[in-house]
Formats: structure tokens, sequence, C-alpha cells
């Protein structure tokens, strides 16, 4: 099916090309004649840019130019490419050292989204890929997101899914999943053991903002057998220290996250 796009949204974006391209104020007229569209056209689209945030009106001469919404839009885009950019070469040291496979999953928009996956030389056929969502209740980088969550949004987060059972092993209760993220904070990292596929289990640890918000989180996933004694212990170390590397690299301090 071919793909359809509308009219009026290309012509929103045309607009807002125009001042991304050079940064310079225009008027309605000038806005009109280099894109070759009709005043009344262009009045509409640039009040309903102006209303929304994304153009503001110079008040002297009536002139328009970029709005602070673009701004936030910006750093949005730029607060995740941070972690990716900041998670990449870790993740690939931490595929070299431990031979098991690395994730990096984003929290947005409610939503717990593997953004980047490493496999190690024994590599795994598992649930995760790129672009898929992490559930909250027994994936280990969903745990590790949502134990530095308040309750009420922890519950609510929960609330929006479906606590499916994936395994014998998967907690369905929403109050056995809060009581569970005390330890998770205690401890500082989670564990996914056998709930999400029987025979794997992963280790996680959040990545903080200079906000100190949980804004994504790395895992390390191998079969048990090999993800047991001084491995596990060991994987625990290391997946931690990564997250704790990146964390600093987004700004944050931890003596402000009492």
């Amino acid at each position: 099916m071919p793909e359809r796009f509308i009219q009026s949204v290309e012509r929103a974006v045309d607009v807002l090309e125009l001042f991304i391209k050079s940064n310079q104020q225009r008027s309605l007229k000038e806005i009109s004649e280099e894109l070759s569209l009709s005043k009344s056209t262009v009045h509409g689209i640039i009040k309903t840019l102006e209303h929304r945030g994304f153009l503001q009106q110079n008040e002297t001469d009536a002139r328009y130019k970029l709005g602070l919404k673009l701004f936030e839009l910006g750093n949005a885009v730029l607060a995740d490419l941070d972690v990716r950019m900041l998670a990449k070469p870790i993740m690939n040291k931490m595929v070299g050292e431990l031979q098991e496979t690395i994730h990096l999953v984003s929290f947005d928009q409610n939503e717990a989204i593997y953004v980047e996956k490493m496999d190690g030389l024994q590599a795994l056929r598992i649930y995760s890929q790129i672009g898929k969502r992490a559930p909250f209740h027994c994936s280990g980088v969903g745990k590790a997101i949502l134990a530095y969550q308040t309750e009420t949004e922890a519950r609510r987060l929960l609330n929006q899914d479906e606590l499916r059972s994936f395994t014998a092993h998967t907690m369905t209760s929403i109050d056995q999943v809060i009581d569970h993220l005390k330890d998770v904070r205690n401890l500082g990292f989670a564990i996914d053991d056998e709930e999400m596929e029987i025979g794997l289990r992963c280790i996680a640890a959040p990545i903080f903002n200079h906000r100190g918000e949980a804004v994504a989180a790395i895992s390390c996933s191998a079969p048990t057998f090999r993800m047991s004694g001084e491995q596990f212990e060991r994987t625990i170390k290391r997946v931690k220290q990564a997250c704790e590397e990146i964390s600093n690299g987004l700004g944050f301090q931890k003596r402000n996250h009492a």
C-alpha cells in the first residue's frame, strides 16, 4: 500500500525548515513568497505553529522566529542520543569482557524500550529486540527502572500493563512486584531469574540523568548455568559499574540521590 502524506503537515514542516536552515526572522509575506503559497494558507499555518509554541511573533515588526517548543523537542532528542552515545562504547567493552548479550533500554513516555543490543560470542535467541517494549513487572531492565519511581507512579505504570505470566516464576501481582522493588533499590540492581524465559537469567541496573531520574537501564543476559557463582557476582559488579559511568556522563551526582 503506497504511503500517504498529509499536505497540511508537509507545509507546516516546510515553514519550520525555512527558519531552521537560515535562522533568520521572516514575515508572513516572505514565507509566502519563499514557499510559493498563498498568504491565507501561510497565515493559517504560522498561527497554528505560534499557538503550539513552535513559532513566536516579534511584536515590534510582526516578523516570526522559532519558538521554545522546538528547543524542548531538541533537548528531548539529545537526551536520548546522549544515553546511547555514552552507552555504546561501554556496552561494547562489556561484551568483550563478559561474552554475553548486553541490552540498553530507554524509559520514555511511560514505556521501557530496547534501544540497543549487543551480542556476545554466544548469542542468544531471546525475547528482546531493538524497538520492542520491555515489561516492567518481569524484565530486569523494567524492574531496575520501576524501582526508582515513586510507589504511586510504579503502581500506575504496572496498572497500565497486563501483568502477563511468561513462566511459573513471573510475578503477576502488583503488590508482589511493589514489595520486590524494595529489594531492587537496596541492592542497586534487578534480576530477571527465569521470569521471562526458562533457563535465562538477566542482571540489570538503572541509569540516572542529572536530575536523579532513572531514564534508562543496562542489562546482561545469559543462560542460568553460565550466570551463576563467580560469573554471577562479576556480572553484577560490571553492570552496576557501567550504569554508574553512564549516569556520571549524564551529570548525575550520587550525593543528590539520597
